[in-house]
């Protein structure tokens, strides 16, 4: 019975380190959209059998990071470049409610987690790396969601928040390319100090605005790498 159980224990930690690997390049876009996952080569690579593989693959399915298509292939899921006004119109939505329940209800042990997300990111900016910038990115927000008390909206947040890390990546390049990493930090300490004060309307414009922000920063990405002719309406004005 032990060597069962131990043959299961070891099943899983193979599955969770191929997810683990998988998930990380395809955020930090090693792994580019797109990009056929064949179970066997994979199986190669991680030297072990195709079962954790598919395991992991299932994992990275339910998070929308991988595709399987009619002929039963896995490849890397597609940044939809068209879909993208609708994503960001649901972004912002999420993320100014979220702001502006955090402003409302937040208490003296919220402020000291959101700061704490804060500084974590900050030092995770100083890294350079986007990885890190990404997942760092999501826990401030995620506990600004948290100090909300709403947790179907901050569940609906933290969705939208995995589904564009892979173009928050394109948002941190194109910021560094044009020497306004601050901004990425400076946002984020107003997003704090209005959520400190309580003061709402202050905590809705600046989630707003930073979501105005990455939605033209990406675009802008877009069109200098891809395309000269991409073109999305503007994100409404916060009321």
């Amino acid at each position: 019975m032990s060597e069962e159980i131990e043959s299961k224990r070891v099943r899983g930690t193979g599955s969770k380190s191929v997810y683990d690997t998988l998930r990380n390049e395809i955020l930090a876009l090693t792994l580019p959209p797109g990009q056929l996952l064949d179970e066997t080569t994979l199986a190669e690579r991680f030297a072990m059998s195709r079962s954790p593989i598919r395991e992991a693959l299932i994992r990275l399915s339910g998070e929308e990071l991988v595709v399987t298509l009619s002929n039963r292939s896995t490849i890397v899921a597609p940044i939809e470049v068209a879909s993208f006004p609708k994503y960001v119109e649901a972004l912002d939505v999420a993320q100014r409610m979220n702001t502006r329940l955090a402003a409302t209800l937040r208490t003296d042990a919220d402020l000291k987690i959101i700061a704490k997300r804060q500084k974590e990111f900050e030092a995770a900016v100083k890294t350079g790396v986007h990885l890190k910038m990404s997942e760092a990115n999501k826990q401030f927000h995620m506990a600004v969601a948290y100090a909300g008390k709403n947790t179907y909206l901050a569940s609906f947040y933290e969705r939208l928040l995995n589904q564009g890390q892979r173009m928050l990546h394109l948002h941190f390049e194109y910021l560094e390319r044009g020497g306004d990493g601050y901004l990425l930090t400076d946002e984020h300490e107003l997003m704090l100090e209005a959520i400190r004060a309580k003061n709402v309307e202050l905590a809705d414009e600046l989630a707003h605005a930073h979501t105005r922000q990455f939605q033209d920063n990406f675009i802008a990405f877009l069109r200098e790498n891809y395309t000269t002719d991409v073109s999305f309406g503007p994100l409404a004005a916060a009321e």
